[in-house]
């Protein structure tokens, strides 16, 4: 049977409004077509009640009822088939036509845009340049192509010829002429057949790319937030600092005054004792002054009588001798406490110093390091922890087993003891130790009414039946419920639902000083169910919340040579 053949210029069946391909024809009562969507927005836009066409502005009145040109979209199918059909001129059309205005290579000074390309030139002419391709018979055999962008570009520089044909055994583009020449024992084929094939493995390469930059993408979130937790870490630190500080030096300035006031009250009464003497001294001074004068005057006495009555008196005063005595102490006590005062010194400087090298050295070991989250199963058991679930937080509708690693709701109220830190509503139970800081635990998981596997602060509220004591619901803890279908996930009262199979067990991964936290289906391999990145300012306890008939138990524990440095920082 013979087949029909169709041929036509696409520029025939562009919209005159968008001035692409029709889209879902239509013909307006003047005969003109569009693109539906382009006519309908065109009218839309029109305040009168008088409608007119884009192309030929006839009025209409009422607005005419448009429907969609079936033969013409035949027509366009088929020109879209017969086209793909054609070999280098459509990869031109399709694969390497660019958006951006290309410039006419004949107009002199002030260059038009260009509307087609010549195979055969090797140039791009606009819509006045380019009619003698159209109109002059020496130019019938020349390829027309849509407008090409960089048509030098895609020549031989050698051959100035069209690059056809591609050379699989040396990966470039070549011309036919290369091809004869040079190429003759390669492996070739056209570039649009190497095109073709490329194409089929392009998904694949579009997929690795997007993986990629989700990953980079998750990463440059994680580092931000490690950057903000930095921040505000580094400006808690410096708080800190200030107050500390602050305190120490208020403490000193008052160890100062102290030993400033008992060096003056010693001061005082030393010098109060010492003014004492002073006064006893001066008294005894003046007695003596009298007496050397009242001696004086008696030397030179004639009275023979007088003389002897108060010689005699005074010799027996002065031949007693002096009984008045005052010792000093030459050894100030000052001196040594000078003494102390400088060793004090000496030594807050030598503890300072010490001190500082140990600080210095840790602000140093908190810089940031990107740290790569574990792959593979193996990577992540090097951080398995030990857990195990603490009675006292156990509301009475769970019970506890399997060395308190398993919980399981049966819906029985038990009598358990009152404790503060006891659930009174929610059917939940907090581990008994806090997670390290890079930790990893598996949790099976069981019950047609779900399993709430979380994290949380301590101080979470254990009274009432509001959020602020259920898992997920407040600020202080994050949940993953399993269900048997689905997945969903809180925090802050705000639900994230997550679809995918569900798994019978769960691998939960937390990195407390990235923010991370991470839950998994575990299974032959480690399939990422969610991920959130958050700021965790205290440490983080495990958390179970069950419905009833539900059950949950920790299936991973440390084992030797298995999570080593994850069981030391829990024992600390």
């Amino acid at each position: 049977m013979a087949e029909a053949s169709f041929s036509a210029d696409q520029d025939d069946f562009k919209c005159p409004i968008c001035l692409h391909l029709l889209k879902d024809p239509v013909t307006s009562p003047c005969g003109h077509n569009f693109c539906m969507d382009c006519l309908n927005g065109y009218w839309d836009q029109e305040q009168q009640q008088v409608y007119f066409c884009p192309q030929c502005r006839e009025t209409f009145n009422p607005r005419p009822a448009l429907r969609r040109n079936n033969m013409l979209s035949e027509l366009l199918l088929t020109l879209q088939n017969t086209d793909a059909k054609d070999s280098f001129s459509t990869f031109l059309d399709v694969s390497l036509s660019s958006n951006q205005d290309v410039e006419c290579d004949s107009c002199i000074g002030e260059k038009k845009r260009a509307v087609k390309s010549c195979l055969t030139c090797l140039a791009s002419y606009c819509d006045t340049h380019v009619l003698p391709h159209h109109e002059a018979a020496a130019f019938k055999k020349h390829k027309l192509v849509s407008v090409v962008a960089n048509l030098q570009g895609k020549t031989c520089a050698q051959h100035n010829k069209i690059l056809d044909c591609f050379c699989r055994t040396d990966q470039r583009a070549i011309c036919y002429e290369c091809l004869i020449s040079n190429h003759k024992a390669h492996d070739t084929t056209s570039v649009e057949a190497e095109w073709r094939e490329k194409k089929k493995h392009f998904g694949e390469l579009q997929l690795k790319q997007q993986d990629t930059l989700k990953k980079r993408e998750t990463t440059l979130l994680e580092l931000k937030c490690l950057m903000e937790h930095f921040k505000n870490s580094a400006q808690a630190a410096v708080e800190d600092n200030e107050k500390n500080f602050t305190e120490l030096i208020h403490s000193m300035e008052n160890r100062r005054s102290d030993l400033t006031a008992l060096i003056r009250a010693q001061e005082k009464t030393e010098l109060d004792r010492a003014a004492k003497v002073q006064e006893q001294l001066e008294q005894e001074t003046l007695k003596l002054q009298r007496k050397g004068t009242s001696l004086e005057q008696l030397s030179h006495t004639n009275d023979y009588v007088h003389f002897l009555q108060c010689f005699q008196f005074m010799k027996s005063d002065l031949e007693t001798g002096d009984k008045f005595k005052v010792t000093f102490n030459q050894q100030w006590q000052f001196e040594d406490f000078k003494t102390s005062v400088s060793q004090l010194k000496e030594d807050v400087e030598d503890l300072c110093k010490e001190k500082w090298e140990i600080i210095s050295k840790n602000v140093t070991i908190g810089q940031i390091v990107p740290v790569p989250e574990p792959e593979t199963r193996e990577e992540f058991l090097k951080y398995s922890c030990e857990l195990s679930l603490d009675p006292n937080t156990i509301n009475h509708y769970l019970r506890l087993s399997n060395d308190n690693t398993q919980v399981t709701c049966s819906g029985q109220h038990a009598s358990y003891p009152d404790h503060p830190e006891r659930f009174t509503h929610w059917q939940q139970v907090l581990s008994k130790h806090r997670l390290p800081q890079r930790s990893y635990w598996e949790v099976e998981v069981g019950g047609g009414n779900g399993v709430s596997i979380a994290v949380s602060y301590k101080e979470i509220q254990r009274k009432g039946c509001d959020g602020w004591s259920r898992f997920g619901h407040n600020s202080k803890s994050w949940r993953l419920v399993c269900y048997p279908e689905k997945y969903s996930f809180w925090h802050q009262d705000v639900q994230v639902a997550i679809s995918g199979p569900t798994a019978k067990r769960i691998g939960v991964y937390l990195d407390q000083k990235l923010g991370n936290l991470s839950f998994y289906s575990v299974s032959n391999r480690m399939t990422l169910i969610h991920k959130v990145t958050s700021t965790f300012t205290v440490p983080l306890y495990v958390g179970f919340g069950l419905g009833h008939g539900s059950h949950a138990k920790i299936c991973l524990q440390v084992q030797a040579g298995v999570g080593g440095a994850a069981a030391k920082d829990l024992k600390k």
